[in-house]
């Protein structure tokens, strides 16, 4: 089982930026495939992005590529969401999560393990 811990969200105007971290311990990270996801009031989870062990390929939606950005840093077990011109559609608690295995795209990986989240608010 993974520990997963998010950091970084808070509140910040439209055209704003926050870096999300999501920390991870208890398996191997530099094995996991990472993902972000999110739930706005009254939606479902949506998946935003998610990254390969070796960072060499990512899958984002497509409401937030060009914006945001996934990486990871496998030397400090965390992987990171830049999430750059924010818009108020983005405002919801983004959590991460690790799957063990990978599908393609990476959306359709089978994640386990998940943090609580943390919340990202944009204002108008």
């Amino acid at each position: 089982q993974v520990q997963l811990v998010e950091s970084g969200g808070g509140m910040v105007q439209a055209g704003g930026s926050l870096r999300l971290s999501c920390l991870a311990s208890g398996r191997t990270f530099s094995s996991l495939t990472m993902g972000w996801f999110r739930r706005a009031p009254g939606n479902g989870r949506e998946f935003v992005a998610a990254i390969r062990p070796n960072s060499g390929t990512t899958d984002y939606v497509a409401s937030v590529k060009g914006r945001f950005t996934i990486s990871r840093d496998n030397a400090k077990n965390t992987v990171y969401l830049q999430m750059n011109n924010l818009k108020p559609e983005d405002a919801a608690v983004y959590s991460c999560a690790a799957a063990n295995t990978y599908a393609l795209p990476l959306r359709l990986s089978r994640f386990d393990d998940w943090g609580q989240g943390t919340q990202v608010t944009v204002s108008s």
